[in-house]
């Protein structure tokens, strides 16, 4: 169900409402923008899907560091219990933060503020997923971008 934008606004001249039909809405955008008809485009709406594209690629560099870190805290706390599936899913992961920061790398300077939000959601899926006590990992991240991303994780069976 499309949201409701910051202002409800008639429909544009192509037609279509930003709040009844988003899919058809960007389409007339896109075509309002490329044969720029500048005057016709609802920049309001525009505005607020470009700032949402953003935090999308926010939100998946953190998502990719929650994941990494839940690993890394599994792997050092549970010496015992580490697996192939754990390295592999580690190095995917690296793969994803290296992806995303090379397609965004507007993102870098906020590396700091992502490993923190990331670190809390890793380290409660860490929690969900050990019997480790509530004390077991530090509140704040171990670990350094360098260390999550070049720390050498090898599982020997």
């Amino acid at each position: 169900m499309p949201r409701q934008s910051a202002k409800s606004q008639p429909p544009t001249p192509s037609g279509t409402r930003y709040e009844d039909d988003l899919y058809t809405w960007v389409q007339e955008q896109m075509a309002l923008l490329r044969a720029g008809r500048l005057v016709e485009i609802d920049a309001l709406n525009i505005a607020e899907e470009l700032s949402d594209v953003g935090n999308e690629q926010l939100d998946k560099l953190e998502s990719a560091i929650a994941v990494l870190t839940m690993h890394l805290l599994k792997w050092d706390k549970q010496p015992e219990r580490r697996s192939r599936s754990w390295q592999l899913t580690v190095r995917e992961r690296r793969r994803r933060i290296h992806r995303v920061l090379k397609k965004n790398p507007g993102l870098k300077p906020k590396i700091t503020e992502v490993i923190d939000e990331g670190y809390a959601d890793g380290r409660d899926r860490a929690f969900a997923e050990t019997e480790l006590p509530d004390d077991a990992l530090p509140e704040a991240c171990p670990y350094t971008f360098d260390e999550m991303m070049t720390r050498e994780i090898v599982f020997q069976a």
